[in-house]
């Protein structure tokens, strides 16, 4: 089974304050990519796009250089990528080689939203294994994309990424203590302690800064929503709430469509009926959790909705605590009001 990326051991991803009211029964959410398998094959004879992952532990120390023979290089001159975006790379060098610390070289430059520290994106991969020259495992073959978060990955993945924009390819070296080091290496990938690990990635899809897409004409009677510096006001019309859910699109993104099994990053506020700010996202961050973990009335009228949007959702008693809440202070019958910025989405893991 070859390993799918450099991933930590995942824990769950605890809410932050502002967030844990709207979960059910305060359930967090979190993305991991351990497990997944890709086709295991024969030791590749050097790392090339037609190369098989190897699985077994046939890529030993006895059958491959010495790594005590290895000088760790300080520069990524002699690593050779070819290839166009999106398609699976050739990655050439001679092996054994190492580098020095995690350095990062972008091949091609895209102008999309930059990746931020510890935040979730989309990326398509291939890892070489620098002692061996062979490929230990890539997303390309499956044909289909990663998705994660930085906050679970090792160092070194990390590292390469932030700050890196959606639509580049960058190439990623580090060295086993930003690798696999800590966990003892990956003996069912040929991955030893020490070993330098290269990545080709390429950057799918990094959540957007704020809504982008289409205004659109909210319909008559629905609380009013504002702008100031991209945070989102709401002022409460003087009538009673709706008896139904609504899930009224300010702004119409062109992103993917939300499912209920999607993970989410998103913005939001929070009121009541009688125009109480109750939470809100903004001033510590985007939210990353499951749709289906969300409130009953998040989960109707966030579905079908498209990343990029900005929503503005009435939920009913029923949809939202219908029998009241502790913390944050909600009375029993009281209408929920509220504003999301969907800002990413990745398919359920």
């Amino acid at each position: 089974m070859p390993v799918d990326l450099p991933v930590r051991p995942v824990r769950a991803m605890r809410p932050r304050r502002a967030v844990k009211s709207l979960l059910v029964a305060g359930v967090a959410v979190s993305v991991s990519l351990l497990g997944a398998c890709g086709n295991e094959g024969d030791p590749a004879t050097e790392a090339s796009p037609s190369a098989s992952a190897s699985a077994s532990p046939s890529a030993s120390a006895s059958a491959s250089p010495s790594k005590a023979a290895v000088k760790a290089s300080d520069n990524l001159d002699a690593i050779k990528v070819t290839g166009a975006y999106g398609k699976s790379p050739k990655v050439s060098f001679k092996a054994p080689w190492a580098i020095d610390k995690t350095r990062t070289e972008v091949l091609s430059k895209g102008d999309g939203p930059a990746i931020k520290e510890g935040s979730m994106v989309t990326v398509d991969y291939y890892g070489v294994n620098g002692r061996t020259g062979k490929k230990f495992d890539d997303s390309f073959s499956r044909g289909e994309p990663a998705t994660f978060s930085l906050a679970q990955v090792v160092p070194g993945f990390s590292k390469g990424l932030a700050g890196q924009k959606q639509g580049s390819r960058v190439l990623i070296a580090m060295p086993g203590k930003d690798g696999y080091d800590a966990s003892g290496g990956s003996p069912q990938a040929g991955i030893e302690v020490g070993d330098t690990l290269l990545f080709v990635v390429d950057v799918v899809a990094v959540p957007l800064e704020g809504p982008e897409g289409k205004a659109v004409a909210p319909k008559d009677g629905l609380p009013t929503v504002t702008d100031k510096g991209g945070v989102p006001g709401v002022t409460i019309p003087k009538t009673d709430p709706p008896s139904k859910l609504v899930a009224q699109p300010i702004i119409k993104g062109n992103g993917a469509k939300v499912s209920e099994s999607d993970t989410i990053v998103f913005n939001y506020r929070w009121y009541t009926w009688d125009g109480k700010l109750v939470e809100e996202s903004y001033k510590d961050g985007p939210q990353t959790y499951q749709v289906s973990g969300l409130l009953p009335g998040m989960v109707k009228g966030l579905a079908g909705q498209t990343v990029g949007s900005r929503v503005l959702l009435v939920i009913p008693p029923a949809d939202g605590y219908p029998d009241g809440n502790k913390d944050p202070k909600i009375e029993k019958g009281t209408t929920l009001v509220m504003v999301v910025d969907l800002l990413f989405a990745a398919a359920g893991q």
